[in-house]
């Protein structure tokens, strides 16, 4: 029996998912992927980890400006070695290069364009994602936190959110699931999620599988997601290059 038009409601597994890393992205081919969704003229949020690194890959012939919440418009790619300014930094307290007729501001001006609905796009990491949307990427309990950070604002105020992460954690168990188990940084809140074995869109119903890391086969991916996954037809391998 084939895959095509199946949906997979709660998938429960004994064992862990045991990962094959080499037939799967790394975060230079999730951060990749990602800059495929960027489109001209948009503002886009880069959170800390994973999407950084999508500023290196914007595709020719898009144009799109990069907020920090920090307190900068028109964010760079990473400098080169021996390059690097101590005074340019992102969120995540690395150094970046600023474009030509870059912006540098407070956090209350900052966070006056996240809160007011200037920004187009969100791209975040995330520990958790239920399969209706919900993000869990800002606190572990039992473990010491300096702060939730901007993420909070963002999923409230974001027109398009996408997730950055890993499918599964260390022990190879699932990232994406029925009901997030960490504290919630925002609810239904997600559009789409890049991971390391899929993109996949979060729709009514549970995670529909978009496309498949090159070499990743549809079951690798169904027997590595917690939360209800949508299989509709067959799904094609992520174009990178």
């Amino acid at each position: 029996m084939g895959l095509s038009g199946l949906r997979y409601p709660e998938w429960s597994r004994s064992q862990p998912f045991i990962p094959n890393y080499e037939r799967m992205l790394d975060k230079k081919g999730i951060a990749k992927r990602i800059a495929q969704e960027l489109q001209d003229g948009w503002y886009v949020n880069l959170g800390i980890g994973i999407p950084t690194l999508i500023a290196n890959y914007v595709p020719d012939g898009v144009s799109v400006e990069f907020q920090s919440e920090n307190g900068i418009l028109g964010m760079g790619p990473f400098p080169f070695d021996g390059e690097e300014d101590a005074d340019l930094i992102n969120a995540g307290k690395q150094t970046i290069t600023a474009m030509k007729g870059a912006c540098i501001f407070d956090s209350a001006t900052s966070f006056a364009m996240i809160r007011g609905r200037h920004i187009q796009l969100t791209v975040l990491g995330a520990m958790e994602v239920s399969d209706n949307g919900d993000i869990a990427n800002w606190k572990i309990p039992g473990r010491m936190v300096k702060g939730m950070g901007g993420a909070m604002d963002l999923v409230a105020s974001a027109e398009n959110i996408i997730v950055a992460m890993m499918h599964t954690n260390k022990r190879g168990k699932s990232k994406l699931l029925r009901q997030c188990t960490l504290p919630l940084t925002g609810v239904n809140c997600v559009k789409k999620i890049v991971t390391n074995l899929a993109v996949l869109d979060v729709v009514e119903g549970g995670f529909r599988l978009l496309e498949r890391a090159p070499g990743v086969s549809v079951e690798e991916i169904q027997a590595a997601t917690e939360g209800r996954l949508i299989i509709e037809g067959e799904i094609p391998e992520m174009q990178l290059d």
